[in-house]
């Protein structure tokens, strides 16, 4: 659908007969939050105060819009980004005046004794007479349930900052309780009563974000698979048979709906600047958290039910992702300086940032990735509809479209099929960095479960925020003049981590995951070696073991690896001219292709089928190897003891003369699906037929591996059937590799073709 960014006549845009914003309630601030705010005013150096006009929006074709110069091929080091009028607001027409505006147009007094008692008790129908309702009755009108509910907001922010602190507690903090974060609201308490305009965003973000986790975990009371986003557990009817439909639709009106005010998506998805979210709307979705925990209580009470809290997550993979050192102190003044100059950030949102730094310094971690998150995501999108020629995508959008959110700004391809510019802009570093933590399934997904609330923030970790704050400080110096950039880079801690940052590569990525297991794998192989074995059966296993289908089995595995050798990348044969690759080589070439790099960026679905069965191949070698470390262990330690009986003693020879064969089946299985790895985009020359035959030889090692899982397992201990089954498995990858269909020999042709084609033209 097309959004219509047409202002409106009461909402002019007019930058000679600007229409002023109505004031936001305030109170005078008390001295304990004086320290943060002159930290703030501190770093406000060099920012010019915008005026309170109405806002200007990027307009199609406007002048002023951010033009982007690219030299030298759009190399990131000599890009700069020169911005004409500063932007001042994010927020379209429609949304800027249901937030900004609306809520204030009624000026009538409302009673707070009809809306909370001495007590703390909410009294939900002067609230809910206040939802407005279409005249079918079948919606919401939202519009008219914002502006009738302003005077109600206007009243309990008023009330909240006539309490001290310690009668809000005694009032308030039982009713926080079914809450999984009851120490979340102290805390937003602290903040309206402070003159930070970013504590009340970040306040109401962490708000959202502790309701939404509180109110699924109400919804597992009843049902059984809790909704992913909140509008759809808003609109369930299990929250409905706990609090009731008209409690529902007051909530729709501030967090669940882009038809009303929408409070957690324009926060989190960083369009609202700091003056732009009325503190009014935080006192009232605390005070509704505080309802909600009543209501809960008698639903509770008559139910005989127990609320059960979920357990927070532990975001995956993160030890992979520290790249970058601690921020220093000489980086932090970097970042202080760079935030004023780099047109990265927008001038409305900086003050997002100075705080970001301060809630750093504090150590308050989760804050401050909170912070840096959702302005990523505001800078990235300035950057995104400038180089798509789209600047209208800056603003939010109304209800009949979707936000322009990380999920498009990191996409390939635009809604209409176009190339996106933003990757080609930043570069496969910088976008892999992004992706890493944001969007791949075995990344921390950091934003996701932060603002799901799925993450314990007290506990949240310092090297997750050390990465964001790093990448965000190379970030923004790709935006700042090149004579300023030289003189950052000067500094020997700037130009690491710019070096670090160009240097990236994803760590989340299949790719990545199937290299770690691939090594973790030949490294529990080796140990076998040291796996102890009585001297006074060595040759009784080794007769054993003398048979001619484990011979043919030696005899394969050989000649395959001389033949995979040959299709190592040239920069990695570092043995030449051999008729036979020693097997004391083979870890060391497993660990250099390790090393190969491989294209992670927008990976073809095709190419991630391919990767999803080498890893299933790679698992399931991890388990053999594992069972065969216990087993061995345990047969030793039997031995030793002398409680082997007759026929588990056969079986502990078998499992020796097994184990001599595994060993190599499972590195040279390993080498073969790392070389595939390497060249796993060669699939992609493949017709519809060569890619079924190619899956299906594919899929047939990976059987092998699972019938080695059931066979070598405490339970079967098949180790005989093991040597029939690795026979008849490398038969099969031997006539395959005769056909020449595996990627490593598509990928040989596609070489010899490039080599052809660039001779014919006389380049050679």
């Amino acid at each position: 659908m097309r959004l219509d960014f047409t202002p409106r006549p009461r909402f002019s845009i007019s930058l000679c007969s600007p229409r002023l914003p109505l004031p936001l309630l305030r109170r005078p601030s008390n001295a304990s939050a004086a320290p943060a705010r002159a930290e703030v005013s501190r770093l406000r150096l060099e920012r010019s105060e915008v005026p309170a006009r109405a806002p200007r929006r990027l307009e199609a074709g406007r002048a002023g819009a951010c033009v982007i110069h690219a030299r030298r091929s759009w190399a990131p080091e000599v890009m700069e980004v020169l911005i004409g009028d500063p932007i001042t607001t994010c927020l379209s027409p429609s949304v800027y005046d249901i937030i900004c505006n609306l809520g204030f147009q009624l000026r009538e007094n409302c009673d707070i004794n009809s809306i909370v008692t001495q007590n703390g008790e909410v009294c939900w129908k002067t609230i809910t007479d206040c939802v407005s309702y279409t005249e079918s009755d079948q919606g919401l009108d939202y519009w008219g349930s914002v502006r009738l509910l302003g005077p109600v907001c206007e009243a309990v922010h008023s009330h909240f900052l006539s309490l001290t602190k310690g009668q809000f507690e005694i009032r308030y903090a039982p009713w926080f309780q079914w809450t999984s974060f009851p120490e979340l609201f102290p805390e937003i308490f602290d903040a309206l009563e402070s003159l930070q305009s970013p504590a009340i965003s970040l306040s109401l973000m962490k708000l959202t974000s502790c309701l939404e986790q509180a109110l699924g975990d109400v919804f597992l009371l009843i049902g059984k698979e809790c909704p992913f986003l909140l509008r759809d557990l808003l609109a369930s009817e299990e929250l409905a048979q706990v609090f009731g439909q008209s409690v529902m639709n007051v909530l729709k009106v501030f967090v669940g709906s882009p038809c009303g005010l929408n409070l957690r998506n324009v926060l989190w998805h960083g369009f609202a600047s700091p003056e732009e979210v009325p503190p009014k709307y935080c006192s009232m979705m605390m005070l509704l958290t505080a309802g909600l925990g009543q209501l809960l209580k008698s639903y509770l009470q008559k139910t005989k039910l127990t609320l059960a809290h979920r357990s927070f997550i532990t975001p995956t993979n993160l030890e992979d992702l520290i790249v970058f050192p601690d921020v220093t102190y000489e980086v932090l003044s970097v970042l202080e300086e760079a935030m004023t100059k780099s047109a990265f950030i927008l001038k409305i949102m900086l003050p997002y940032w100075e705080v970001a730094l301060v809630k750093f310094k504090s150590h308050r971690f989760a804050d401050c990735a909170i912070l840096l998150l959702t302005q990523l995501e505001t800078g990235l999108r300035n950057v995104f509809a400038t180089l798509n020629r789209c600047p209208q995508r800056l603003l939010t959008a109304e209800s009949t479209a979707l936000y322009t959110t990380f999920d498009e700004i990191l996409a390939k391809h635009l809604n209409d099929g176009k190339i996106n510019q933003l990757p080609l802009f930043l570069g496969e570093p910088a976008m892999e960095f992004l992706w890493d933590f944001l969007n791949h399934q075995e990344g921390p997904r950091i934003r996701d479960h932060l603002s799901h609330g799925e993450i314990n923030l007290h506990e949240f970790s310092k090297e997750t925020t050390n990465q964001l704050l790093a990448f965000s400080v190379v970030l923004l110096l790709r935006f700042v003049d090149e004579g300023l950039l030289s003189v950052f880079k000067e500094k020997a801690s700037v130009e690491l981590l710019i070096s670090l940052a160009e240097g990236y590569s994803s760590r989340c990525h299949p790719v990545f995951q199937l290299k770690k297991q691939v090594l973790s794998c030949e490294e529990s192989i080796r140990v076998w070696a040291l796996l102890p074995f009585p001297k006074e059966l060595i040759w009784e296993a080794v007769r054993l073991e003398d048979n001619s289908e484990t011979n043919a089995c030696h005899s394969l595995i050989t000649k395959m690896m001389d033949e995979l050798y040959h299709h190592m990348p040239e920069d990695h044969c570092v043995l030449k001219d051999l008729d036979h690759l020693p097997t004391e080589t083979w870890p060391q070439l497993l660990r250099e292709l390790c090393s190969t790099p491989v294209r992670t960026l927008f990976c073809p679905r095709i190419v991630l089928e391919v990767l999803v069965v080498l890893r299933s191949i790679g698992k399931q070698c991890h388990r053999v190897s594992g069972q065969v470390t216990i087993a061995s262990e345990l047969r030793h330690r039997q031995w030793v003891e002398r409680t082997l009986r007759s026929r588990q003693r056969q079986n502990y020879l078998r499992m020796w003369s097994s184990i001599r064969l595994l060993s190599p089946v499972l590195s040279l299985i390993l080498f073969l699906i790392t070389l595939e790895l390497v060249n796993v985009h060669a699939v992609c020359g493949k017709n519809a037929h060569e890619y079924q035959q190619y899956l299906k030889f594919v899929k047939s090692i990976l059987q092998y591996t699972e019938n080695l899982v059931a066979y070598t397992s405490y339970e079967k201990n098949k180790w005989n059937e093991t040597i029939n089954l690795t026979h008849t498995v490398l038969l099969k990858i031997w006539t395959f590799s005769e056909k020449k269909q595996m990627l490593i020999h598509l990928a040989k042709k596609s070489t010899s073709k490039v080599l052809m084609k660039t001779y014919k033209s006389g380049c050679l």
